[in-house]
């Protein structure tokens, strides 16, 4: 597509409270929308840029042998309850939310118990390890208050890659074992 043609054009200004260096050069060159603190939207350009990112990291990861996934955003609270970190006060960052139906859930900020749990229905032996699971996942982070621009957002997108390797898998058959 020309340049002529985006919607996007370059800016000479940008939002008043936006105070990060990297956030205002990608507003004014078009790349992003800051929609509010922490927050900001992908325009043509900034999406170009970060799917060309993602392509490059996706083929680094599949060339050492990972696996791609997609893990949901909403967390199970009893997954990280049995953890300790659904609470408030080992984890300040947690986006909760209640179900109409009842319960409650979690917009994840990372998936160490979830791909855990995962894995633990999966890895039935050694012969199935090592594992190399990876995801690039929209993550959300409650933080007091956004600062560095796209350094530090409250929504964002990470690439997770979590291992499991023979130590862990036999860890994680004990503990099976045990609770059969």
């Amino acid at each position: 597509m020309r340049q002529s043609e985006l919607f996007t054009k370059t800016r000479k200004e940008v939002p008043k409270d936006e105070v990060s260096k990297n956030a205002k050069l990608l507003i004014k060159g078009g790349f992003v929308y800051k929609e509010m603190a922490g927050v900001y939207s992908f325009l043509p350009l900034g999406l170009r840029v970060l799917n060309k990112v993602v392509s490059i990291i996706r083929e680094e990861m599949n060339a050492i042998g990972g696996q791609e996934l997609h893990l949901s955003a909403l967390q199970n609270k009893e997954v990280w309850e049995k953890s300790g970190r659904w609470d408030d006060k080992a984890v300040d960052t947690w986006f909760k939310t209640q179900f109409a139906s009842g319960g409650e859930a979690g917009l994840g900020f990372t998936h160490e118990e979830p791909i855990t749990r995962l894995m633990r229905d999966h890895i039935r032996s050694f012969r199935d390890v090592p594992v190399y699971a990876y995801q690039f996942q929209t993550k959300f982070r409650n933080e007091a208050r956004a600062k560095s621009g796209l350094m530090r957002t409250r929504e964002f997108l990470m690439k997770d890659l979590y291992s499991f390797t023979a130590s862990a898998t036999r860890d994680i058959l004990r503990n099976r074992q045990r609770r059969l």
